[in-house]
């Protein structure tokens, strides 16, 4: 089988991986359809109406994110995702007949996305960590990449499918079409065979909630690759990653585009991520030096749409701004969970998820805002200074403390890097060598 999709050689990975397919693509023809309810059905093209939505949709992640950290290290995961999948199909179905029968208010949709925010927070931790038990660990950062590849698989198919579905029948019949793909993954969870599990839960019953979260704390707070990968999602993620509501302000207002055009960008943005998946998916050693280098590029190619002339030329540079995004996230999270203990894997992902996630409800109204009143192309301009800053910061702390040495060379690999990982191999390498000779 292909170096990239070695992966797929387990038969409960499969099963994982198109369980992700339908439910990406559910889950973004619902945030297209909900924003452009928002902002064109809703409101009067109120950017920041749109942005409250997004803040509520993801306030979970900062008030759940711990808990849920905690559950993952505590429950069966599987179990739990179903159940988490079918109240946010449900939450598609409500907003879906109230959009039909024409009774539909502003304040339903940000309940409603509120409650699938909150489903959604509760599973992450454990959608992420469940992959561990479904391939070996040496397989870990593939099975990461190909996880992403196929949440941008998903992104592909839903905001255009959503756009073109607004424009034929409504918005309505978009919800009514999200809740049925739901039932999809639900199904395939429940044919994944636990002889093929690989790895265990770990047992925390009769563990003090609290103790678990502060050593989940005290476990990053000793980690600085965690911190720096923290830090730098935090802003990517809470003012870096707001296309949900740049891209349909920028379409709209702009570009003077309508829904399909609006759609078609996700899935223009979703043809890089996925690019991204393929590169990232032959690496089997996630390093933060990656997780920098990407997050720097998204930031100027950001930048760059923020100043792009023309719908064509806006939804070019998405592509290379989504191939950039989807290299940070996964080799963020393949670095994390391969580098984690697995007795605390759950806790340390919900407190990355945390920062990354659970920011976003600020950012969101911070950049609803700065559209509002400031213009679309300042919701990105501002984006792109507050992450290209921020990776500045950190690369220049982690050379300095970590006494990274780079040096560019005129042969393949051109550019060699000796910091903490090739010294601790050296050390591993020549520890063997001396065991060998005593012996």
């Amino acid at each position: 089988m292909s170096k990239t999709f070695l992966s797929m050689k387990y038969y409960n990975y499969r099963l994982w991986w198109g369980a992700n397919i339908f439910g990406s693509a559910g889950a973004w023809m619902q945030r297209v359809a909900q924003d452009w309810l928002v902002l064109q059905q809703l409101t009067d093209h109120s950017a920041f109406a749109v942005g409250v939505t997004t803040a509520l949709q993801f306030l979970p992640q900062l008030l759940l994110s711990i808990p849920a950290g905690m559950l993952a290290d505590r429950v069966d995961k599987k179990r739990l995702i179903q159940i988490a999948q079918a109240v946010i199909g449900l939450c598609g179905l409500t907003l879906g007949l109230l959009v039909i029968s024409g009774t539909v208010q502003l304040w339903h949709v940000f309940i409603l996305a509120f409650i699938g925010g909150s489903a959604d927070t509760l599973i992450s931790p454990s959608r992420l960590a469940f992959i561990t038990s479904l391939v070996p660990k040496e397989d870990l950062p593939n099975a990461v990449a190909l996880n992403s590849m196929a949440f941008n698989g998903g992104r592909l198919i839903g905001p255009g499918l959503a756009g073109f579905m607004i424009a034929a029948v409504g918005t309505g019949w978009v919800f009514i079409l999200n809740a049925a793909l739901f039932l999809v993954p639900m199904v395939m969870l429940f044919l994944i065979r636990k002889e093929q599990i690989f790895e265990q839960r770990t047992s925390h019953k009769g563990e003090s909630g609290l103790k678990m979260i502060k050593e989940g704390f005290a476990y990053v707070k000793g980690r600085s690759d965690l911190i720096a990968i923290i830090l730098v999602g935090t802003i990517l993620g809470s003012l870096g990653l707001n296309f949900q509501l740049t891209q349909a302000v920028m379409a709209t207002q702009v570009f003077d585009r309508g829904s399909q055009e609006y759609g078609i960008l996700g899935s223009v943005m979703a043809v890089g991520s996925i690019l991204g998946a393929i590169a990232i998916a032959r690496s089997r050693h996630p390093r933060v030096s990656l997780v920098l280098a990407s997050a720097m590029a998204f930031g100027l190619f950001e930048g760059a749409c923020a100043l792009a002339p023309s719908y064509e030329a806006f939804a070019l540079l998405l592509v290379p701004a989504g191939f950039f995004a989807l290299v940070f996230m996964s080799s963020a999270n393949a670095t994390i969970q391969v580098t984690t203990d697995e007795k605390l894997r759950g806790r340390v992902l919900s407190i990355y998820l945390l920062f990354f996630i659970g920011t976003a409800p600020l950012g969101s109204t911070v950049i609803g805002w700065v559209a509002q009143y400031m213009g679309p192309r300042w919701s990105l301009g501002i984006g792109s200074v507050a992450v290209l800053l921020i990776t500045s910061i950190v690369t220049i702390w982690t050379w300095v403390n970590w006494e990274v040495h780079v040096k560019v060379q005129r042969r393949a690999p051109f550019v060699s890097i000796d910091g903490p990982r090739e010294r601790a191999q050296r050390a591993k390498v020549e520890y063997q060598i001396e065991e060998t000779l005593e012996k």
